[in-house]
């Protein structure tokens, strides 16, 4: 698809197998979703802005660079298991909080919660949340980042159906998304199958 890159890659897929099996212990299923994040942001992080340093090797002076701005938006609750796999690469980015929960009749997201840092308008903006199923949190995510200024918004995701990607995209064309494996689709609940289940009660212990 358009404007959906999928992290290919034996070290992803060992992550996402253990992330899928309902075996997998709490501390297990939060120690590869850090791993999944890890490698996700390595590959988010691949095309952002940089500024040149200058730097002073053992043996003289030389020049480097370093990203810009960087901002993490997680979106609650599931979204914070993401943050840190992000913060391994980029450790001065700022980090904002949207919170959103789905309503189940209706499938849409209900916002409930939102911290945001300064300099949203100059920074580069990584949206996290592990699932992208009817895409309605992720679209209504990257809405209030634009209502609010922000220029470069980037979405990342840990598992993918085919219906969400074609609702960000459609709303948001100029937004990257990335993510490890595009599922097959949804369920009539709009859950996404395989899928992995509710990321959030896996990793806090609520389901």
């Amino acid at each position: 698809m358009e404007g959906l890159r999928v992290v290919d890659h034996p070290v992803m897929a060992r992550a996402v197998t253990e992330l899928r099996a309902a075996s997998t212990s709490r501390r297990a299923f939060r120690s590869a979703m850090a791993d999944a994040a890890s490698m996700l942001a390595y590959e988010a992080l691949r095309d952002v802005p940089v500024r040149e340093v200058e730097v002073e090797t053992p043996l003289e002076k030389t020049t480097g660079s370093k990203p810009t701005n960087i901002m993490i938006v997680a979106v609650l609750r599931a979204g914070l298991g993401m943050v840190d796999g992000f913060l391994r690469f980029v450790p001065n980015a700022s980090v904002g909080h949207l919170g959103m929960r789905r309503n189940e009749e209706t499938l849409q997201p209900e916002d409930y919660y939102e911290s945001l840092p300064d300099g949203i308008e100059d920074s580069t903006i990584f949206v996290v949340d592990p699932m992208l199923a009817t895409g309605g949190s992720a679209k209504a995510a990257l809405d209030r980042m634009r209502a609010k200024g922000a220029r470069d918004l980037r979405l990342v995701n840990l598992i993918a159906a085919p219906e969400g990607v074609e609702v960000v995209r459609e709303a948001h064309p100029e937004v990257p998304i990335t993510v490890a494996v595009l599922d097959r689709g949804l369920d009539e609940r709009g859950y996404i199958r395989p899928g992995l289940g509710d990321a959030g009660d896996r990793l806090f212990g609520t389901d």
